[in-house]
């Protein structure tokens, strides 16, 4: 029997030498676009929507995320936004969730003035942080929709001293694996009824992700001077998410991470960083930071071209791009 002190040892010598088990390595998830990525058929259907809500959180309960979620409130059909919405964003407190502001209606910067940016800003903080202080809690968090921040210098400035004056803390993103493209092929799936396809999807979707951590965590510690700082992943509340997150939970786990809040997340020195990134495109922080310190991006890998056209297409478009991509590999 091995004694007590080469146990220890070898263990010793196992954390030294695998990577992933090195450091301890944080998170903190995020879901996007709440109440649900959903048609707005289905978001007027209040039964619907509060079977799609609770079936998420069901889902999240036992794996101990410490999730942030950002709200569209617009996205609630203005019939029952005084009924349905509140309820949604209850369950998500009750269940131990922070919420935070992603306007009411996921506008686009690019199309609008920052006047009529920062209105849907204030649009959508109000029943969140109706819901928040009857938690015992204060609105704090906002994220840019489509990770936009400004395409122009003027508007870049004038948002973020808006954002500045209601006291938010922006929500940045390391980690962003186009969940939202994989989810849009799930539904499609879901349509046709073709759980097999369902499966190929959430299958593709863990391998991609599994893929954007290989590039992302080399890239983020070239950044941070070795070390691989806390990071925060871009997800969206989907059926996809709902039937893979789990998955995805798992994956992270095994690679050494700890899930923490968003909070404990922001805390690390890394996210004083400076940003000086203004283009047209939704980014990662880590290639704002990048771009910053003048060096070159780091693009991460593309979704799989089956993805890509599926996404594209019709539902009916669907089992094309699928055959596509099986004679491509």
């Amino acid at each position: 029997m091995l004694s007590r002190r080469l146990i220890l040892g070898l263990a010793a010598a196992l954390l030294v030498g695998s990577p992933a088990l090195a450091q301890t390595r944080t998170i903190a998830v995020t879901f996007d676009d709440l109440p649900y990525q959903a048609t707005s058929e289905v978001l007027c259907d209040p039964v619907r929507t509060m079977v799609m809500t609770r079936d998420f959180l069901a889902m999240l309960e036992p794996l101990d995320s410490h999730a942030t979620a950002f709200v569209n409130a617009g996205k609630v059909c203005e019939a029952q936004a005084a009924t349905l919405l509140p309820e949604v964003l209850n369950a998500w407190l009750d269940a131990g969730t922070d919420l935070g502001n992603h306007t009411a209606n996921h506008v686009n910067i690019h199309q609008i003035t920052p006047e009529a940016y920062l209105a849907d800003v204030d649009a959508g903080a109000a029943p969140v942080r109706t819901a928040l202080e009857a938690h015992g809690r204060t609105l704090r968090y906002f994220r840019h929709p489509y990770l936009f921040t400004g395409d122009t210098p003027e508007k870049h400035d004038a948002i973020a001293a808006g954002l500045a004056e209601r006291g938010y803390v922006i929500a940045p993103v390391t980690i962003d694996n186009v969940d939202w493209m994989f989810a849009d092929v799930y539904r499609k799936a879901e349509q046709l009824g073709d759980a097999a396809l369902q499966q190929h999807v959430g299958e593709a979707y863990v391998t991609f992700m599994t893929t954007v951590l290989d590039h992302f965590e080399p890239y983020s510690a070239g950044i941070a001077g070795g070390r691989e700082p806390a990071q925060i992943l871009l997800l969206h509340a989907s059926t996809l998410n709902r039937d893979w997150y789990p998955r995805i939970d798992a994956l992270y786990r095994a690679r050494g991470y700890g899930f923490v809040t968003l909070e404990q997340a922001l805390a690390d020195p890394i996210y004083a960083h400076p940003d000086t990134y203004v283009r047209r495109n939704g980014i990662s922080w880590l290639h704002r930071w990048t771009v910053t310190d003048g060096q070159p991006i780091r693009w991460e890998p593309d979704p799989p071209a089956w993805i890509v056209a599926a996404n594209k297409g019709t539902v009916e478009d669907l089992a094309a791009a699928v055959a596509a991509g099986a004679a491509a590999r």
